[in-house]
């Protein structure tokens, strides 16, 4: 279960999509960052 560092369910939903499958997200959303290393802020 993911930690509620963000409240949009989609955004929660692509980070968990990414740590299920060999995935990064890139994204300018700085609180998606705190979820994991597949998150990269750019």
């Amino acid at each position: 279960m993911l930690e509620l560092h963000h409240s949009d369910p989609f955004d929660r939903l692509l980070v968990a999509q990414a740590l299920v499958e060999p995935l990064k997200l890139v994204t300018v959303d700085e609180v998606l960052a705190k979820y994991s290393d597949v998150v990269l802020l750019v």
